[in-house]
């Protein structure tokens, strides 16, 4: 009798064998990629520590949309910088504010051939670099954060936005968000909700792109979630489906892959990983080592979170996976 596994074997034979019968292919379709746009800079200001991703200019801005428009990339999404920040975050709601200006440049200059998102969150603003108002004792308060989330998102919406993407874990926010966007008739704006978010080492990289810090040293574990819960995942990731979320993400992607498939077999809406700034520069520093072929590794990564559920995968890899797609 032959081997069974000959038949594997067969099928594995030649690229286009391989191709043929592959059960998940990457697409350029499949990429969102996180953009930080820096307000009061003249030239784009590369981030050590995320090699080959900068702070844009409004006009670099433009021309980096464009380029990922032209790779056939549809979506992106905007993380502002500003130039100051204070305990109320004030800047993410600012109709001025640099998310909203370049939200605004970027629908006049692209109409629909975008999907413009926005990180709905007051960290970025803070003096304080938490995700939320303080009370007077530090802690985070939850339900007055709700109504800074509100006047983002309708900041956002007026400014162009498709999808705002509320990512602080506060209790309730895609309710908040959603009420408050439907009253003012702008109900064709959807949610992307950071429905379960870890308290992840992996997004130091991220914090310097934002110049964030966190005051005394403090972390973010009493509103994200711990490294070792799953069942806690799906219960979150429950109850922003239950508030209207349009859109529900994992995030980190790669550590919580078990977490992508069973949100993924539990709930048909779609299903967004984010492949975070540690994800990313950990690939980047090896390969800058001779250590792993980071190209591959790269695409390695991007197809296992694809094949763990996601339909969409935000990732700093986005123009260089969707120039590889294309070649």
């Amino acid at each position: 009798m032959p081997f069974p596994q000959r038949r594997l074997r067969r099928l594995r034979r030649t690229p286009a064998l391989r191709r043929m019968v592959a059960e998940t292919a990457l697409r350029p379709d499949d990429l969102i990629a996180p953009l930080f746009v820096r307000e009061g800079i003249d030239e784009p200001r590369p981030i050590t520590s995320l090699p080959g991703v900068v702070q844009h200019t409004r006009a670099s801005l433009q021309q980096e949309v464009k380029a990922l428009v032209g790779l056939g990339v549809p979506g992106v999404i905007l993380f502002g910088v500003p130039e100051r920040k204070d305990a109320e975050g004030s800047g993410a709601s600012d109709p001025d504010g640099i998310v909203q200006v370049a939200l605004r440049d970027l629908r006049d200059a692209f109409g629909d051939e975008v999907v413009l998102i926005a990180d709905l969150c007051l960290d970025e603003y803070t003096d304080h670099g938490h995700c939320g108002l303080l009370t007077s004792d530090g802690t985070v308060d939850n339900d007055a954060t709700l109504d800074r989330y509100a006047e983002v998102a309708l900041a956002q919406a007026e400014a162009g936005v498709d999808i705002v993407a509320p990512s602080g874990m506060m209790d309730g926010q895609v309710l908040a968000i959603r009420e408050a966007l439907d009253e003012e008739e702008l109900v064709d704006v959807a949610i992307l909700a950071y429905a379960a978010k870890y308290a992840s080492a992996l997004y130091g990289p991220f914090r310097d792109a934002v110049d964030v810090e966190i005051v005394g040293g403090g972390d973010r574990k009493a509103y994200q979630q711990d490294p070792g819960n799953a069942r806690e995942a799906l219960e979150e990731v429950r109850a922003d489906v239950d508030e209207g979320a349009d859109i529900i993400m994992v995030k980190p992607a790669m550590a919580y892959l078990d977490v992508i498939a069973r949100v993924r077999a539990e709930h048909d809406l779609p299903l967004a990983a984010y492949h975070v700034s540690g994800e990313y520069a950990m690939i980047k520093a090896a390969a800058e080592r001779g250590w792993i072929d980071g190209a591959a590794v790269a695409m390695e990564h991007l197809t296992a979170i694809k094949r763990a559920g996601a339909d969409m995968i935000l990732t700093y890899l986005a123009r260089e996976a969707a120039e590889a797609l294309g070649a």
